[in-house]
């Protein structure tokens, strides 16, 4: 089955950076950790949600780079002998491509979860004539 690109169809002019940002979330996103969560909390709020369990805040990073918000965390764990590891602690790095009318509003970490919460803005999404000249 062919790969369908958004440059290769006529209608879809100027898509090929989404393209881009796709294909490059899913490569990031891949391992499925850490499980994660989105919440719809009204029509114009958003939630995600990560269970970070064991990552402090200062291990973790909320960025904003364009179109993408960027999550990762990094645990050290220098000098400890386990004798036993079943807790996960490993870096990860998790990529969500938001739409231009999504902003993040902000992050807190709480019972081992790590919650960002999104609103919808207004006036991105709007009508416009073009005039012709």
């Amino acid at each position: 089955m062919p790969k369908f690109s958004f440059s290769a169809h006529p209608y879809l002019l100027g898509f090929d950076a989404l393209e881009q940002m796709l294909e490059s979330s899913a490569k990031i996103n891949n391992d499925g950790y850490p499980p994660y969560n989105i919440e719809q909390r009204s029509e114009d709020h958003f939630r995600i949600i990560l269970a970070v369990a064991g990552f402090a805040i200062e291990d973790l990073s909320v960025v904003v780079e364009g179109p993408k918000l960027v999550i990762s965390g990094e645990q050290t764990q220098v000098g400890t002998e386990f004798l036993h590891q079943g807790i996960a602690a490993r870096q990860f790095t998790r990529v969500f491509v938001l739409a231009d009318c999504i902003e993040t509003i902000g992050s807190k970490l709480e019972n081992g979860l790590l919650i960002v919460d999104l609103r919808r803005i207004s006036g991105n999404q709007a009508v416009r004539q073009i005039k012709i000249s």
